[in-house]
């Protein structure tokens, strides 16, 4: 039986939750919004983003406010990414995956074209059996584009993990019917993660130990097998 991972961008292998906040509070002042906290930012934070905007604004979104807001924050947020790398253990969490025997790929809702060049710039574009941005409109929920991408692959959905930093993440896992780790270092706070009732791992290092349980129990073979 296969073993393969999953792995979101923003907030898990790409450590750029600082930076996504700082560029939203660029645009809210721009435009005249409330300044938010980190932590109630962290707090509110959920897909879909429009949703996620009426929580911090404690109003709907008029009209075509959404689309512009989105496009500004996009903006922002690649004129700071030059400063922003890998999570720290990243880089060796694939690799070690890898020699495991482990395959892996990349599934984000950052644009795709950027996150093809983030991951060239970075080095780790030969990890993954297939990487796939966001094309089309942004904001949305994750599980569509989860499916679509392990069709591409042809995996079953049962061999699968996902590892991500949002509820979100956990969603789409169980919609599909994959397995997920959420990674608490991106854009929900820890008790926001805890909710979904799924591993949590602090870091990278501890991510790989449960990749490998998860593995280990793939590869166990049922009672009905063993007899």
């Amino acid at each position: 039986m296969s073993k393969h991972i999953v792995w979101d961008w923003n907030g898990t292998l790409f450590d750029d939750a600082h930076t996504g906040y700082l560029a939203a509070c660029e645009v809210f002042a721009a435009r005249g919004l409330p300044w938010v906290s980190a932590e109630r930012y962290r707090a509110a934070y959920t897909r879909p983003i429009q949703d996620f905007y009426i929580r911090l604004f404690g109003r709907p979104l008029a009209p075509g406010e959404f689309d512009r807001i989105d496009e500004e924050f996009h903006d922002a947020y690649r004129r700071a990414l030059a400063d922003v790398s890998l999570a720290t253990g990243a880089r060796e969490t694939l690799r070690d995956w890898r020699e495991s025997g482990g395959t892996q790929s990349l599934l984000s809702m950052f644009r795709h074209d950027g996150l093809l060049a983030l991951v060239r710039r970075l080095a780790i574009e030969d990890e993954f059996a297939r990487i796939d941005g966001l094309v089309g409109p942004g904001g949305g929920r994750k599980a569509a584009h989860l499916a679509a991408h392990l069709a591409a692959l042809q995996l079953d959905p049962a061999e699968v993990v996902l590892v991500g930093d949002s509820l979100d993440d956990a969603d789409a896992a169980a919609e599909v019917g994959a397995s997920c780790i959420l990674f608490n270092g991106g854009y929900h706070d820890r008790a926001a993660l805890a909710v979904a009732a799924v591993p949590i791992a602090d870091s990278m290092a501890d991510a790989l130990p449960e990749l490998l349980r998860w593995a280990t129990e793939l590869r166990r073979p049922s009672d009905a097998e063993a007899s």
